[in-house]
């Protein structure tokens, strides 16, 4: 892995140096790479990360980067690849199948955004992004049972994540439970959530009921 550069005059001035001695040295081109992405600078990072990957056949922390770079540029078709070459590399990278997932979902492709979260998971079952969305995914897929039974597990062992708690609330009101959409998201809310007005609107009637 890496270490994590500094956005530092210093630092960069010693990664082009090392360059210039070694112009194929793909951890400078991936520190230059964190720096240009790190200072909005999305197509020159774009260009070191591609340098680093082409002199190094286990840079899969670059291909991840990358995926985040067209994530911002709004190219989910490149967010999906990106993190599949990631996963190619390392295959045990939990954060690659749930960045595919996250992408799969936005797209609306919900059975693979299913599939890459559900495998996030059980390589990492500490990644609460990925329960997030993979009550979501099933919200998708109108399999409320299953979001409310992934919901349950992750306010389980992520009982201080407001999302969790929103997302469940939504399960729970596509099932017509109404007091456990109220519970939960009001304990979202009470986390610092800031619920949809159109969410907190439908749920205003199943109150005091």
């Amino acid at each position: 892995m890496q270490q994590k550069p500094q956005s530092s005059e210093k630092f960069i001035k010693e990664q082009i140096d090392m360059l210039n001695e070694n112009p194929e040295c793909a951890n400078s081109q991936y520190n230059l790479g964190v720096v240009c992405m790190q200072q909005g600078k999305l197509d020159e990072a774009i260009d070191f990360f591609q340098e680093a990957i082409s002199n190094s056949g286990r840079m899969f922390e670059a291909y991840v980067n990358l995926g985040y770079i067209y994530f911002q540029k709004g190219d989910l078709e490149q967010v999906v690849l990106m993190n599949q070459r990631a996963v190619d590399i390392e295959p045990r990278y939990a954060r690659g199948y749930a960045n595919q997932g996250f992408a799969y979902l936005q797209m609306g492709k919900t059975d693979e955004a299913i599939e890459a979260l559900n495998k996030a998971i059980e390589l990492n079952p500490d990644i609460a992004q990925a329960w997030s969305n993979l009550i979501n995914a099933y919200i998708q897929k109108e399999d409320f049972q299953k979001a409310i039974e992934t919901g349950e597990k992750l306010v389980e062992f992520a009982p201080d994540f407001p999302l969790a708690h929103n997302n469940l609330a939504v399960a729970y009101y596509s099932a017509e439970n109404y007091d456990k959409a109220i519970k939960h998201l009001d304990k979202a809310v009470e986390l610092g959530f800031q619920a949809h007005p159109e969410f907190l609107k439908k749920l205003e009637p199943h109150r005091n009921k």
